[in-house]
């Protein structure tokens, strides 16, 4: 009897033990459970600015296995960078923040450099590295980084900028493309977090697409390794966003840089980055582009996505753009006495700070009606409440010191969304406690429910208020935490 039942301890023994399960585990499931290990930790939000990614470049400079080439510079001076690793003929080129106000795969990059600093995955690394060349051009608009805007400093969308070449920028991306030769371009970007997975409720959390590079939407074999390669980072990212992957319409637009890259003779591959529920910093798309990126990486050197069938890209849902931050639905509105049964979609627009370092959020009606075909992050069934107008405190208050032991959920329930404050303080616009401030003179209009108005009332059923909707926020007044970040201080 011993020897079958050592037999079986050693099986048993091999089958949980940690080390022996972690090398049975596919490569792209241990690059997401390990991605803490590599995730580039002075980058934590999204307004990240060109001083931020330098001492990670410079550091870099020391490092024998990356090459650092400045490529060209921007409108306004500052240097475009290249950092290059690898010796393998495969030329893989990868730019971020084309836009600068799409931040989430810059991140990415230097988590994916810490990868190959890494002491772990050295098989892996070793295969990618003796097959490929990887060459990041991170941060293609520092100029427009700098201020948290789309465009760059002569208000050029870089984007459409790839016939006239107008902008150093674009003369940059154009000639480092050309140089390489690249067999493979990621062209990394953010889009709305308003884009849901076409007929679905889920947020399109990555989109991709493979571009045309003619009118007629012709695959060729350059377009169809892309659409191949999305295929497969489409596969990794439903392990882990079931449902979140939308594909963007492939109508050929002749200055597009993706377009005219896949012209070019370059299997190109945009990545766009959208929302993902209560992820504001996009810190778990970040992990997203991290492991579907490096996945990608590695089929590209182990040739492993030729076999993939090119219909399969055609299945993945086409975007939409259907998404409201907070969605109500059939609520009874009075107006003249008569009572309206109506959806309402309330989105929220981030105000930057003066230096584009934070922001604050600006709730806003955005539609109203049958909204049965849209979808909220957050979505209430507010077919048995009646939406009631806010009121002014009657207390008066110096400051907002003064506040500090107002219970503000009570105060809601009373009915009241607004308090005056005699001393504002100057130049500040919103503060983190669910009821709007007015000074000591500002008038308050009477409320109407009209697409654009600030979005600031109260829901009551059964004669009390049970909800509150503050600068766009649900407030749910039974409960002590709610998905909340800032009221406005209105002057």
């Amino acid at each position: 009897m011993f020897k079958p039942i050592f037999l079986l301890f050693v099986l048993f023994s091999a089958a949980y033990s940690p080390h022996l399960s972690a090398q049975n585990k596919p490569f792209t499931s241990q690059l997401y459970e390990t991605y803490e290990n590599y995730k580039e930790a002075s980058l934590q939000h999204r307004r990240i600015k060109y001083s931020d990614l330098q001492p990670l470049i410079n550091k870099l400079k020391s490092n024998p296995k990356y090459v650092i080439s400045k490529v060209g510079t921007s409108v306004q001076g500052r240097d475009l960078q290249l950092i290059s690793i690898g010796k393998g003929q495969t030329q893989i080129f990868l730019w971020s923040q084309m836009h600068g106000n799409e931040p989430t795969a810059t991140q990415a990059i230097f988590d994916i450099i810490n990868f190959f600093n890494s002491n772990q995955f050295q098989t892996e690394k070793k295969e990618i590295l003796n097959r490929v060349s990887i060459h990041f051009l991170p941060m293609l608009n520092p100029d427009g980084a700098q201020v948290y805007q789309r465009r760059n400093a002569l208000d050029i969308d870089i984007n459409r900028d790839a016939v006239r070449l107008q902008s150093p920028e674009a003369q940059t991306l154009k000639r480092v493309r050309d140089s390489l030769q690249a067999d493979f371009g990621f062209n990394l970007h953010d889009q709305s977090i308003y884009y849901n997975a076409e007929r679905t409720h889920k947020p399109a959390t990555i989109s991709y697409l493979a571009p045309a590079y003619n009118y007629d939407k012709d695959i060729n074999t350059v377009r169809a390794n892309a659409m191949k390669i999305i295929v497969y980072m489409n596969r990794i990212i439903q392990k882990y966003a079931k449902g979140q992957v939308g594909r963007y319409n492939d109508d050929f637009e002749p200055r597009a840089f993706g377009d005219n890259i896949q012209k070019w003779g370059t299997s190109t591959i945009l990545i766009e980055s959208g929302g993902y529920q209560n992820d504001v910093e996009k810190q778990e798309i970040r992990k997203l582009n991290y492991v579907s990126i490096l996945s990608a990486i590695y089929a590209i050197a182990n040739e492993g996505f030729k076999n993939i069938a090119v219909d399969d890209y055609e299945k993945i849902p086409h975007n939409d753009r259907k998404l409201f931050d907070l969605k109500l639905e059939k609520v009874t509105y009075t107006l003249d006495n008569k009572n309206y049964s109506m959806d309402i979609g309330i989105n929220r627009t981030e105000i930057d700070n003066a230096t584009h370092s934070n922001f604050y959020d600006l709730g806003k009606v955005d539609d109203v009606g049958d909204l049965s075909t849209y979808y909220g992050y957050e979505e209430l069934d507010a077919s048995n409440y009646t939406l009631v107008a806010g009121k002014v405190y009657p207390k008066r208050f110096k400051s907002i010191k003064d506040l500090a032991s107002l219970n503000i959920y009570t105060l809601l329930q009373s009915g009241y969304t607004y308090i005056r404050v005699k001393k504002l303080p100057k130049g500040q616009k919103y503060w983190n406690k669910p009821i709007i401030l007015i000074g000591k003179k500002r008038p308050i209009r009477p409320f109407e429910l009209k697409i654009g108005h600030k979005a600031t009332f109260l829901l009551k059923s059964d004669n009390q208020i049970k909800f509150a909707v503050i600068n766009g926020f649900l407030i749910d007044l039974s409960k002590s935490k709610n998905n909340f970040n800032n009221a406005l201080i209105l002057r």
